[in-house]
């Protein structure tokens, strides 16, 4: 209903609202964009959010995630790219929009356009699908890749010993000398791999993705699990202090039961204790203090059978400028060259107070530690790689097409 003139800020969006309050992704939300009625108001959202359909550049930038939006669709969601995808097409309307301007308007069901409740719905799903890769876009780390990955495995690497077949972790003086059965990083994300995890999380921003830099250790056993993570915290390969507590994960053993029983045993020794005796003896204990299933895991896709100690931590990534010092070395050359040259007065004057020198911040990564017995069971079955990511694409596509189906099946 319409409330007269005045009392316009009383005819309230319920679902912007519901938004706004309930800590709901607005990637699950229906309808929340149908306040629209002119193309004038759908231009002002579209300013508001960041971008001036007046600029050609930034208009081609838009439409160009709108036509990507739709290729995704149809390669993840739909039969026609994914063999479990919805058997659904596209309607037609959308091969004709020219202007995302449009696309709002038909998710409005706008007077301007003659549009089904189902072309509304797949507007929506194809905006949600826009808002997650413009994010992606305008993550502005992903510029300094490289070297984060650099800076951060660097750490790790540098106390990796191969003596003949054998890996080992451990220092220089090799007073400590871990045995691996493996040492993995995991490969860059690709884009669309990305931009599928986004649409399943509940934040839904590029800046909350704490997994595009991996790091596993796979030992021998789990008393030496233990061992690597007490190695890397000694040697400051990982600062505690920048551990995400929410991402910390053990499914491997009960940490504080395996403590206990540690503890008692050691106070009981008198004599001199065998290092083989003593690591015995923990991997006895770690095995009776087991954890059958975990229900407090972080990830909803991962398998309850998925057996491995998981954290996420930060690393202050330093990445200096090389511009600034291109430039630098320019005025350098232009003032001894040909000092009272116009362009070198000019390039002398410059202010350059406001480009940053170098930058600094602080990037996630994953350190998973499992032991060879739970490494192969993880990478079997219902836990392996492939179902992981299957399920990812489910999850999203669930999400996405949530209402649609119901529309579909009523």
């Amino acid at each position: 209903m319409m409330l007269p003139d005045g009392l316009e800020s009383y005819n309230l969006n319920w679902e912007t609202l519901k938004i706004m309050t309930s800590g709901i992704s607005s990637i699950d939300a229906n309808d929340y964009l149908t306040n629209f009625t002119t193309r004038e108001e759908a231009l002002s959202f579209i300013e508001g959010y960041g971008y001036d359909l007046e600029d050609p550049i930034q208009n081609a930038e838009m439409f160009g995630n709108f036509q990507e939006a739709l290729q995704f669709i149809k390669k993840y969601f739909l039969k026609e790219g994914n063999p479990d995808g919805y058997d659904f097409e596209l309607p037609n309307i959308f091969y004709s929009v020219t202007d995302v301007a449009d696309l709002l308007l038909i998710a409005a069901e706008s007077g301007e356009f003659e549009v089904s409740k189902e072309d509304s719905l797949w507007a929506e799903i194809i905006l949600k699908v826009m808002h997650t890769i413009l994010h992606l876009d305008k993550d502005i780390r992903y510029r300094y890749f490289s070297t984060i990955q650099t800076q951060i495995l660097d750490r790790f690497y540098k106390y990796l010993i191969r003596i003949e077949d054998e890996l080992f972790l451990g220092s220089d003086d090799k007073k400590t000398q871990i045995p691996l059965v493996g040492f993995e990083t995991k490969s860059k994300k690709t884009r669309e791999s990305i931009i599928i995890k986004l649409l399943h999380k509940k934040e839904n921003v590029a800046e909350e993705l704490f997994d595009r830099i991996g790091i596993r250790f796979v030992t021998h056993n789990k008393v030496d699990c233990l061992r690597v993570l007490n190695f890397l915290n000694e040697n400051h390969v990982v600062m505690v202090n920048n551990i995400k507590p929410s991402r910390s994960h053990n499914s491997l053993f009960d940490l504080e039961k395996c403590k206990t029983n540690i503890d008692q045993y050691l106070e009981k020794q008198t004599g001199l204790l065998e290092e083989s005796v003593l690591s015995k003896y923990m991997e006895d204990e770690i095995e009776n203090c087991s954890i059958e299933v975990d229900d407090r895991r972080v990830n909803s896709h991962s398998s309850t059978s998925y057996k491995a100690i998981h954290f996420t931590c930060r690393q202050l990534i330093k990445y200096k400028n090389p511009f600034y010092q291109n430039f630098n070395k320019v005025r350098i050359f232009a003032k001894k060259n040909d000092p009272n040259n116009e362009i070198t007065k000019k390039i002398l004057n410059l202010d350059t107070s406001n480009i940053a020198k170098d930058v600094r911040f602080f990037y996630p990564f994953e350190v998973q530690v499992t032991d060879q017995k739970s490494h192969v069971e993880n990478t079997r079955g219902e836990a392996s790689h492939q179902e992981y990511k299957k399920s990812q694409v489910v999850s999203a596509a669930n999400r996405l097409f949530k209402v649609l189906l119901e529309l579909k099946s009523s």
